[in-house]
């Protein structure tokens, strides 16, 4: 899909399935995610290769292809769901989610201790964003530069009618680790999905027995400011949305602050790991996180390219 094409899809969306019945709404993105799981196209074989990883080398095919279909249909209820949002009411938005630990977290900001929440791609994060704002807990959070410009406009937009403030991952005005460390330092709350490298400049630790890219931000802004990094993870249960706030992963110590910002990185991917094992049909990963597919996927290019090279 084209910048244009996926600029008008995401606008009829919101535009769309927010007035159209929850059920029949649902019933569409359900087929949606079966017809792309059928034709095992680029997002369902993406999603497959992240999934290998908590299902373990023993799990056959047949397994590996169950999960990928439970796990099209949660990716594709994300987006349903995150079209909806904007027409759900607080009163919605809080009855229908089931938490645990949010005290210790909200306990903090009220201490005037910044919090770092970081996610994986589970669940609704969008929702969470939307719940916790709904509590009285305002947040900020990064946002992926998009292209076209109108459609990370969008998504921008449709962030802080939740209740967010959106800064931009790069490109933006402002300097977003300056402003992030300021939210933090006043006890603010700062909510970054934290279990995929986007520009390159991540660590590398061990994620279900392998090496994975992971960003190092939530650490070092844990380190910069003394505020709490707390890992949340979010997933389905039916018709409700569920989240977990775990215990604080305490800065490590070590003689260097790389070291420090390292081993604390592990101990929160540690807690990201077990969430996902739990409930790995609701990670929502269909992009590289894994490096050995990095360099698949870079060598796979270079061949392409010389071959290319060859063919002029």
């Amino acid at each position: 899909m084209d910048e244009r094409m996926a600029d008008l899809a995401y606008s009829a969306g919101w535009a769309l399935v927010r007035r159209a019945p929850d059920g029949a709404g649902r019933a569409v993105f359900r087929v949606l995610a079966d017809r792309s799981w059928r034709a095992h196209d680029d997002a369902t074989r993406g999603l497959e290769r992240n999934l290998r990883r908590p299902l373990g080398p023993n799990a056959t095919d047949a397994q590996l292809r169950a999960l990928s279909k439970a796990g099209m249909r949660s990716y594709m209820r994300y987006y349903h769901e995150m079209f909806r949002l904007p027409a759900l009411s607080r009163g919605q938005i809080l009855g229908r989610t089931r938490q645990t630990g949010i005290e210790a977290l909200e306990e903090h900001v009220r201490s005037g201790r910044g919090v770092v929440a970081a996610l994986p791609h589970m669940g609704n994060w969008d929702h969470a964003g939307a719940w916790i704002a709904a509590r009285g807990t305002p947040l900020t959070t990064v946002a992926q530069r998009l292209r076209p410009e109108s459609l990370y406009r969008r998504f921008t937009a449709h962030r802080e009618s939740l209740g967010m403030e959106v800064l931009p991952l790069d490109g933006g005005a402002a300097n977003t680790v300056g402003v992030l460390s300021r939210r933090l330092r006043a006890g603010g709350l700062v909510c970054l999905l934290a279990d995929r490298d986007i520009n390159g400049t991540g660590l590398e630790v061990d994620l279900f027995g392998e090496r994975a890219r992971v960003p190092s931000g939530p650490a070092a802004l844990a380190l910069n400011t003394g505020a709490a990094l707390m890992p949340v993870s979010l997933w389905y249960d039916g018709p409700y949305w569920n989240i977990r706030v775990h215990d604080e992963v305490p800065v490590a110590t070590g003689a260097t602050r790389t070291r420090r910002i390292h081993r604390t990185t592990q101990e929160l991917v540690r807690v990201f790991e077990g969430a996902i094992a739990e409930h790995p049909e609701d990670w929502h990963m269909l992009q590289p996180v894994f490096s050995a597919d990095h360099e698949a996927d870079r060598a796979r290019r270079h061949r392409h390219g010389t071959l290319a090279e060859r063919g002029r």
